[in-house]
């Protein structure tokens, strides 16, 4: 790991992360695979200037699927790292708001 920039990948926003968003202030990010708690940590409180409570670490595995067209053809999704985060209360990330 070479800079905090390297650490979050991309916002999961799914149903799941918004509820977790509205009820327990927590947001979830894919994380690059060596990333510790305390590299997401750092990374979440520099570039977003927020108080950061707890990080949860969750090494998603991969999955198989089969293709629409052809059921015997099976592909692969690629296994990731997931980091939830819990904000301190008031503190928000304006990537994960909706329109104001």
């Amino acid at each position: 790991m070479s800079t905090i920039y390297d650490v979050l990948r991309r916002p999961l926003i799914t149903e799941k992360s918004n509820l977790q968003n509205a009820n327990l202030h927590q947001y979830t990010f894919e994380v690059s695979s060596d990333a510790s708690k305390t590299l997401v940590k750092d990374a979440i409180e520099t570039l977003f200037d927020v108080a950061v409570v707890s990080v949860n670490v969750v090494n998603v595995p991969m999955k198989r699927t089969r293709k629409w067209r052809n059921r015997r053809l099976s592909s692969r999704r690629n296994a990731y790292k997931k980091a939830i985060v819990t904000l301190a209360p008031g503190d928000t990330i304006e990537a994960f708001e909706g329109v104001k």
